[in-house]
């Protein structure tokens, strides 16, 4: 499956569990973001991410089964082996939101800033006070840019980079007397 593909229907109930699997663990969502422009081989994702190649294996069939990752043209490795490597497919854009998805991705953001300069990392925190109608205008214009840039083809000469945005209810309620 690729990009251009249309997902699976949000009632395919054995579709939608292979994507929650797929998507409940922050190494495959990693694994996801470096195969996103680049095809990588299992070795090259196990050495990236510094993982037992056995156990990526399991992370990228896991991928695989839910259409997340596709095998591209087999190609000899540097000892003469055969390697396959795998691109994302794009699809994971399109799963329905799992349960735990935003505890996921947390730790997936989390796991990636490790080693990343903190002055190379762009952070704004906002506190909002915002009526139902004006929450929904919020999220549609945030969803509006992100399917914009998802949708773009990468720059050849661009750097990779993530873009993480959470909206998210703040224990935090008027004063007494508001």
């Amino acid at each position: 499956m690729t990009d251009a593909e249309d997902p699976p229907a949000e009632d395919d109930a054995e579709w939608t569990e292979k994507a929650a699997r797929a998507l409940s663990s922050p190494l495959r969502m990693r694994v996801l973001r470096l195969c996103r422009f680049d095809a990588r081989t299992n070795k090259e994702l196990a050495q990236l991410l510094d993982v037992n190649p056995g156990t990526m294996l399991h992370h990228v069939r896991t991928l695989v089964d839910a259409g997340m990752l596709a095998p591209e043209a087999e190609r000899v490795g540097e000892r003469g082996a055969r390697e396959i490597p795998y691109r994302s497919t794009g699809l994971s854009w399109h799963a329905p939101r799992a349960p735990n998805q935003s505890v996921v991705l947390i730790e997936t953001m989390r796991q990636q800033l490790q080693g990343v300069d903190p002055e190379a990392v762009q952070v704004s925190w906002l506190g909002l006070r915002l009526n139902a109608a004006h929450r929904a205008e919020l999220e549609a214009r945030l969803q509006d840019v992100l399917e914009d840039l998802a949708a773009r083809e990468p720059d050849p000469d661009g750097e990779s980079s993530s873009l993480v945005i959470v909206l998210h209810p703040e224990n935090n309620p008027p004063a007494a007397g508001d």
